[in-house]
């Protein structure tokens, strides 16, 4: 038969088990943000260079036109 005190010892460390799951979730959502403001850096410096070259093919096509 279980004690008052082995109870007690199980609810903490269902407390704890909870805790440190909670403190997991939050470092793999911190990596993820990360992960994903990368790749939103990667795609702003892609946009940024198709628009430039973008921007190069227009001008020559004004002066070809003219």
């Amino acid at each position: 038969m279980a004690t008052g005190v082995d109870i007690q010892y199980f609810i903490l460390a269902v407390i704890l088990g909870t805790l440190l799951a909670i403190v997991y979730s939050l470092r793999v959502l911190i990596l993820l943000e990360r992960r994903v403001a990368s790749m939103e850096m990667n795609i702003q410096k892609l946009t940024s260079k198709v628009l430039k070259e973008e921007v190069s093919i227009k001008k020559a096509f004004l002066r070809k036109r003219r």
